[in-house]
């Protein structure tokens, strides 16, 4: 019912769970934003044998998540802390739709402060494997899949699309 475990909603459910509360009404009245409208659904599929055992397992397993956000967090302000001083080109890199934070450390991380090695935008795109191959031969266009290029920027750079693709709002 629930499509990300580590939301609010599913949060919720699984610490009232751990603690001992396994009524599917009560459960489903903790739904947040969009799952407010599907409480009957919810607590249809709530319904189930929850020993002791297994709200033990729950428990540690919610515990270990927490302590994997903290340390991300840590994490997170260390390199908030290492950027300081490229803080304005972080800042610029944000405005960009789809880049945050994290998006904007891993492409100064990947490109570096340099961009005089790349002739134009085409030839970073390329570097970063972005670029499509334009394979076309008597009129006849063949696979024009992308190179390799860079992975770690690739693979930011196309979570960022697909955050914009998957995005409600126009920004």
């Amino acid at each position: 019912m629930v499509s990300d475990i580590s939301g609010r909603t599913a949060h919720l459910i699984l610490d009232e769970i751990a603690h001992g509360n396994c009524d599917p009404k009560e459960l489903s009245q903790l739904a947040k934003a969009s799952l407010k409208n599907k409480k009957v659904e919810s607590a249809a599929s709530l319904h189930g044998f929850y020993s002791e055992h297994f709200r033990w397992l729950l428990s540690e397993a919610t515990q270990e998540l927490a302590d994997l956000d903290r340390k991300l967090e840590q994490v997170d302000k260390r390199l908030a802390k290492q950027l300081q001083p490229h803080a304005d080109l972080i800042l610029r890199l944000c405005t960009i739709p789809g880049v945050d934070f994290t998006t904007a450390a891993v492409i100064v991380a990947e490109i570096g402060l340099d961009m005089t090695r790349f002739a134009d935008a085409a030839h970073l795109a390329s570097w970063a494997g972005l670029s499509p191959g334009n394979n076309e031969s008597g009129g006849k266009r063949y696979s024009g899949s992308t190179c390799k290029g860079n992975r770690y920027l690739r693979r930011i750079l196309t979570q960022s699309a697909w955050s914009l693709m998957r995005k409600k709002t126009a920004t």
